[in-house]
């Protein structure tokens, strides 16, 4: 086993060097693909699958240990490389079920959705009906309907529920930008945080100046992490921790009061 995965990833970056694509990217593909064939052949989480990731790493150590003080990052992309062979099934499986998730999330949006519909034509019916009343009466059903329509409590939760998968969202990106996630999987994660972020914008006239300038350093962001997603950059790393942190930073605000909203 040890010999197997060892002259196999030594044999690919051989091949790699004489072809002057032996760059850190490169290394981490090759030892995925090296250890995610392997290992798929023994139980997860057993001994020697541990044994496999170290090998392939020593693999990569072994021929590479003469550049010295720069041998660093591609020793950080062996084991990223190794790490995510290991779990590719499980990736696999995570990303299934999200999938998964995100249907049923749609049919919950749609069903809530026809709820406020039958909801809305309840209350436009009883405001039509209480015209016909004394106006005492009249007054009363409207004042009750408009208290109804605008609950804050019910604003409020579905506000935070938004925060909370916008959130959720953009750890799911992180999380698979370091563990074997492609390109295009990272992508969705930072549209579907984008989407429920824009659900979860206060509805008020005016922000408070230091929160708008917050929402849009995170819009920045955003935009920023997809494009270095559609580059395949490393960087990216990086810029979905930052994007995570500007998050968690942005939803501490407090709900704007009277004297943040400015009425036009």
């Amino acid at each position: 086993m040890t010999n197997n995965i060892k002259d196999r990833i030594q044999s690919d970056l051989q091949q790699a060097k004489a072809t002057g694509q032996l760059r850190s990217e490169r290394i981490r593909e090759i030892v995925k693909s090296a250890v995610a064939q392997l290992s798929s052949e023994f139980k997860e989480g057993s001994s020697e699958i541990r044994t496999i990731v170290k090998d392939a790493v020593a693999a990569v150590v072994d021929n590479l240990q003469d550049k010295g003080t720069e041998l660093k990052e591609e020793v950080t992309a062996s084991i990223e490389g190794a790490i995510e062979g290991v779990n590719t099934n499980r990736h696999a499986a995570i990303v299934k079920t999200q999938s998964e998730l995100q249907k049923l999330q749609a049919q919950i949006d749609s069903e809530e959705e026809k709820i406020q519909q039958d909801v809305d034509g309840i209350l436009a019916e009883i405001q039509e009906t209480g015209k016909e009343k004394t106006s005492n009466v009249k007054s009363a059903i409207e004042s009750a309907v408009d208290t109804i329509k605008s609950s804050e409590e019910v604003a409020l939760l579905k506000k935070r529920y938004a925060q909370l998968q916008a959130q959720l969202a953009i750890v799911r990106a992180n999380m698979a930008a370091r563990y074997g996630g492609r390109g295009d999987e990272v992508q969705n994660y930072l549209e579907e945080a984008k989407n429920w972020y824009n659900q979860a914008r206060p509805q008020a006239e005016a922000l408070a100046t230091q929160v708008e300038q917050k929402r849009s350093q995170l819009d920045d962001k955003l935009g920023e992490a997809g494009t270095i997603v559609a580059q395949k950059e490393r960087q990216i790393k990086h810029i979905l921790r930052d994007l995570l942190l500007a998050t968690a930073d942005l939803f501490k605000d407090k709900e704007p009061t009277d004297k943040e909203v400015v009425h036009k």
